[in-house]
């Protein structure tokens, strides 16, 4: 490495090893870019390490625990089920240590230079990357900014001792007895549940009327419905105002239509969503980026900001904060600077949430749909009446199937049930190829599978079910 004011020349300087950067360094790379990628923690980013995989490691943890002690409905007597949370942690740990380690083998196997420190702009095409051993200056031909975001912290609530962010409550080396989370969105809704079925009290805080208020209400209702089973009490359109800590426990002070409320809990975990990480020493300034009045990088259809050097993915610039559509976005920047036509089209992007049961959109709702001027036709099919969901004692859910009125082109769906997360993948291949009602319900799907759902709600839509009674 070159120490001093001499700089080095890259193709693609690629800022954060998250799932939007290193994605974006590995298809640059394939293109024939000479890259480097800059990330002052693990490769992975948040997602890998302290967001999207521990947390599912967790969630399906606790899945098996509540199997083994409700077994009984399948003729299976299990005693004594307990937990040793410590192994638990332990089985997280091993998960997101093979796919950290397996994002350092892709990086690797693509020649992609990996410099773990920060980046510092310098001007429009330079940049200094540092760590506490060394400070290289790189000149950039382009920069993939990928910096991802982090929990907002609330001054009332500030992080600390008993009152956790998300990364904090990954890291629990014991199930606590009670906790308290305020903001019932997918990260609060989705670590509440996994606690509680693991015998933890939960409280849940929310300010809207419904848990996980992106939505639709039906959806939600059952996923409350579900809470509330192990044990979750929710407070909706409440109002968290202060918190009091001890070595032992938080106390927190909240308001529900002016009468004011207090609980003590273990601990407090705070999830009411995540900021830019645009600040700090960055220098965006420096290189010419610029951010909107909520700290967003402003970008243009292929990701390229106000610098036509620089490019921006992720948590960062507008839009749902999730992995896949970093990923996506990464894909689509390389792409671009590799001088091909690629373009953000975000027409059919999955939302989804892992609770208990399952929740996933993509598309429009009936009412996006209708806003937009839209006239659509849509239909409903019960988990219930699904011979797959039935014999694994799963139920409660449906699958609503949106679509246009005047050529029925699929447009959107919302499901909630066992496996919605990976259900949901059909739909968004149906919207993204431009299929019709009757591309799906003329697939022969394999049965008895959950995939039947989609083929049975088309059928819904088209007004001829077979297994539910059309009314």
């Amino acid at each position: 490495m070159v120490v001093g004011d001499a700089s080095l020349d890259i193709d693609t300087l690629v800022v954060g090893a998250g799932p939007g950067g290193y994605v974006a360094a590995i298809r640059a790379a394939q293109l024939g870019q000479k890259v480097l990628i800059v990330d002052k923690s693990e490769l992975g980013g948040v997602c890998l390490n302290r967001g999207c995989i521990p947390s599912k490691a967790l969630i399906s943890a606790a899945h098996q625990y509540e199997s083994a002690k409700h077994a009984d409905a399948f003729g299976i007597s299990v005693e004594n089920v307990k937990v040793d949370f410590s192994k638990t942690q332990e089985f997280k740990n091993s998960v997101v240590k093979k796919m950290t380690q397996g994002v350092g083998g892709l990086l690797k196997g693509n020649k992609v230079e990996v410099f773990n420190g920060e980046v510092m702009f310098i001007n429009e095409n330079e940049a200094r990357v540092f760590n506490e051993y060394e400070a290289p200056r790189y000149r950039f031909k382009h920069c993939i900014l990928a910096t991802g975001s982090r929990p907002i912290e609330l001054k009332p609530f500030p992080f600390g001792g008993r009152i956790l962010s998300s990364t904090e409550a990954l890291e629990l080396q014991e199930i606590p007895e009670s906790l308290v989370v305020i903001g019932g969105g997918y990260i609060g809704a989705e670590l509440g549940q996994m606690l509680s079925k693991f015998g933890t009290k939960v409280t849940i805080i929310e300010g809207m009327d419904t848990v996980l208020p992106g939505f639709d209400k039906d959806m939600t209702r059952l996923v409350a419905k579900s809470m509330e089973k192990t044990g979750i009490e929710i407070v909706t359109n409440a109002k968290a105002e202060s918190a009091v800590q001890t070595d032992k426990n938080v106390t927190v002070k909240y308001s529900v239509n002016g009468e004011s409320k207090e609980i003590t809990a273990d601990y407090l975990l705070v999830t009411v969503g995540r900021r830019p990480n645009t600040d700090g020493e960055l220098g965006l300034d420096l290189a010419g980026v610029e951010l909107d009045d909520r700290g967003l990088v402003k970008v243009d259809h292929q990701g390229r900001t106000s610098n036509p050097k620089i490019f921006a993915i992720g948590d960062i610039v507008p839009g749902l904060a999730l992995a896949h559509k970093a990923s996506y976005e990464g894909k689509v920047a390389a792409e671009a600077i590799a001088g091909l036509p690629s373009v953000v089209d975000y027409k059919a992007i999955p939302s989804v949430v892992f609770t208990d049961p399952e929740c996933s959109s993509v598309g429009l709702t009936e009412k996006d749909a209708k806003e937009k001027g839209i006239k659509v036709k849509s239909g409903k099919f019960p988990f219930a009446a699904n011979g797959r969901a039935t014999s694994l004692n799963q139920p409660d859910g449906f699958m609503k199937l949106v679509a246009n009125a005047e050529n029925d082109l699929v447009i959107g769906a919302q499901i909630v049930g066992i496996e919605a997360s990976n259900l949901i993948t059909e739909i968004a291949l149906a919207i993204e190829m431009g299929a019709t009602l009757e591309d799906i319900s003329l697939t022969i799907h394999a049965h008895p599978t959950l995939g039947e759902i989609a083929m049975e709600a088309a059928e819904v839509v088209e007004g001829k079910p077979i297994h539910i009674i059309s009314r």
